[in-house]
């Protein structure tokens, strides 16, 4: 593709979430994520009336006179977008396929953080880090994410969750709101994700195609796993075999809300063929009267 059709597909992705983020969600991600946190702000002398527990003991010792520490709400927030980019993620039995859809969801969470004046930043991951754009605030480095989000080629096929969460607790150190957009096909998280839960506010937003939840009927067919490569010839006339396949998803989209919950972190689930407005409506709201 030339540069001329990438800046138009990256465009147009702006204009659309723009308006989205400008018109439907600005307000309420404001009240979603607004207020989570306390951060210091100076230390001045000891007033009467002020909580004993603020009192900053090494500055007291050392300057003979009580002083306590000043603590204010963070205006500030800094958003990482968590996104998988494995060979599961391409694909789709209609428009858009599951990665474009994690990039214009990802796109309307950078424009809400944008028009909020906070920072956003990238991880984009397989069974490894593929890129990581540190968070910063403007539109020309949203545009980087979302060219990023819809161009960047992995080296790896693979998934594996661990990695990106491991590497958001070591790099980013101050409490961060963190999306991971994600498929979830992947083996165990839990572990990392209760670290990463401990210092950041981590949401899991599982994105799937509805023909990954049932298969069709098409009579005998091949079949390659897209993270493997490996191939196999799959009778999906056969009852038995299509009600493993049904049930192997729901075990693993189950796996999936169960790690998010014992880690006490927020979820959605965000079906291709349905519009994400109403969903993210919903979980702006359910995080506000939290």
């Amino acid at each position: 593709m030339d540069t001329s059709e990438l800046l138009k597909r990256v465009r147009k992705v702006e204009i659309k979430t723009r308006s989205l983020s400008k018109h439907i969600f600005s307000g309420e991600y404001h009240s979603a994520f607004r207020g989570r946190g306390m951060s210091f702000s100076e230390v001045r002398s000891y007033q009467y009336g002020d909580e004993v527990r603020d009192i900053d003991w090494n500055v007291t010792a050392r300057t003979g006179e009580p002083h306590i520490k000043v603590f204010e709400e963070e205006r500030e927030l800094t958003i990482m977008l968590l996104v998988d980019i494995s060979r599961s993620v391409h694909f789709g039995t209609r428009d858009p396929w599951k990665n474009e859809w994690m990039a214009e969801l990802s796109a309307v969470l950078g424009f809400s953080a944008l028009q909020n004046n906070d920072k956003v930043g990238l991880i984009l991951f397989t069974d490894k880090i593929e890129m990581y754009i540190p968070p910063q605030k403007g539109r020309q480095h949203l545009l980087r994410i979302i060219r990023e989000l819809l161009y960047f080629e992995p080296v790896s096929r693979k998934t594996d969750l661990n990695v990106p969460l491991e590497y958001l607790t070591n790099v980013i150190k101050k409490k961060c709101i963190a999306f991971v957009l994600s498929d979830f096909i992947s083996n165990s998280f839990e572990t990392t994700l209760k670290l990463a839960a401990k210092r950041h506010d981590v949401v899991g937003m599982h994105v799937y195609d509805p023909a990954e939840a049932m298969l069709p009927d098409a009579g005998i067919v091949q079949m390659r796993d897209p993270e493997s490569g490996k191939m196999m010839i799959v009778d999906t006339s056969d009852l038995s075999v299509t009600a493993a396949f049904s049930n192997a998803y729901r075990d693993r989209f189950n796996q999936f809300k169960e790690q998010f919950k014992r880690a006490k972190c927020d979820t959605m689930s965000l079906s291709t063929d349905q519009s994400y407005i109403q969903e993210l409506h919903r979980f702006f709201k359910r995080r506000a009267s939290a």
